[in-house]
């Protein structure tokens, strides 16, 4: 049926309603496709993104091997960390979207703590 949602939806839905991101801590959101990872910080109040970077962005574009995508995501992480530091955020809620904390998103999870993010 098309109104049935997927494993993933129904996680995301479930995690949503317990967390939200707030000014003084808002979210990091994370979201994979079969190719790329995407990572952003969004404040939920005002509906603003403060910070994104992906395996797609300029910064990290000319660096990634196509091999080894869990290297790719710590790369995310650390830049995502990075621009939240220079940005003065410290501390954010992690947001899996539905993904099992493995893998790729706890590679970007881990680097980006490593890298001076709080949550």
């Amino acid at each position: 049926m098309a109104s049935e949602l997927t494993g993933r939806e129904r996680r995301k839905f479930r995690i949503r309603t317990k967390i939200s991101g707030k000014a003084e801590r808002p979210r990091l959101s994370v979201f994979r496709s079969g190719r790329h990872v995407y990572a952003q910080v969004v404040n939920d109040v005002d509906g603003k993104t403060l910070a994104a970077a992906s395996t797609l962005s300029r910064d990290l574009k000319g660096t990634l091997s196509e091999d080894r995508k869990i290297d790719a995501a710590k790369k995310v992480g650390a830049l995502i960390a990075k621009i939240c530091l220079e940005k003065k955020i410290a501390k954010v809620v992690f947001d899996r979207n539905g993904y099992l904390y493995h893998g790729r998103v706890k590679a970007l999870a881990e680097a980006a703590r490593e890298a001076g993010l709080k949550f």
